[in-house]
């Protein structure tokens, strides 16, 4: 499976959208892959997890599959035979039997994330000042402010459902460990990407690396392409 031959899916996390991927799939477009970008509705893992599999069924041929925080999730529940392999940035991974909220909360939270709760219609926003302080510390103003106006806020029904088997311990896997993570500790995601025998790449990058360090991610994506291909 060469890039030309590759079609790569990119799932986007919690208070994003499918524009939070933007500079990877520029990336990925110039070297000849075709990518999709998943949208999630944010409001249950079940319509996640949906959402993606309509993405999935617009596909033909093997799949890259790629997802960034809280999709780390949405991506481990696929049961597609065309995924060839899967990439995590900064990736929560929950294992069977697991939650969402059971491996982001498995350790304790950088000093910076910000606290979250619902809001009277019980979806959970970012507070405004979470953006610059952890979700994207390493982002330009401008890139702040897009981060700031298209955020879609989350469910707690996305982080509460026990995971089935997912699907990465059937698939290679990739992982990008963000060594400068104040939403996702560090420490947590090796722990994650170690019981997933991923292939690790580790950098001194922020939360959200698709935004601020895009060259990064795609050096891992391309590494992932060969490697399925392989």
């Amino acid at each position: 499976m060469s890039a030309k031959e590759s079609t790569v899916v990119l799932v986007h996390g919690a208070w994003a959208d499918g524009s939070s991927w933007a500079k990877i799939i520029a990336g990925l477009s110039a070297q000849g892959c075709k990518v999709l970008a998943a949208p999630l509705p944010l409001s249950s893992f079940q319509d996640d997890t949906s959402a993606l599999e309509r993405t999935l069924e617009r596909v033909s041929g093997p799949v890259v599959l790629g997802g960034h925080a809280y999709a780390g999730a949405v991506i481990g529940a696929t049961r597609s035979d065309k995924v060839s392999a899967l990439v995590y940035v900064a990736g929560l991974a929950p294992d069977e039997g697991e939650t969402v909220a059971d491996v982001f909360y498995r350790v304790a939270a950088h000093p910076k994330a910000p606290k979250l709760a619902p809001d009277e219609h019980g979806l959970i926003y970012l507070p405004d000042a979470a953006f610059p302080d952890a979700f994207a510390q390493n982002a330009t103003k401008a890139e702040l402010a897009v981060l700031k106006a298209t955020q879609r806020p989350i469910s707690p029904n996305c982080i509460t459902v026990p995971m089935r088997r997912p699907l990465w311990k059937d698939r290679p896997t990739w992982y990008l460990v963000a060594e400068q993570d104040h939403m996702i500790v560090h420490e947590n995601q090796r722990f994650m990407a170690g019981r997933m025998k991923a292939t690790v790449h580790s950098h001194a990058v922020d939360h959200t690396p698709i935004v601020t360090a895009p060259d990064v991610v795609l050096n891992v994506f391309r590494e992932a392409i060969a490697g399925a291909a392989s």
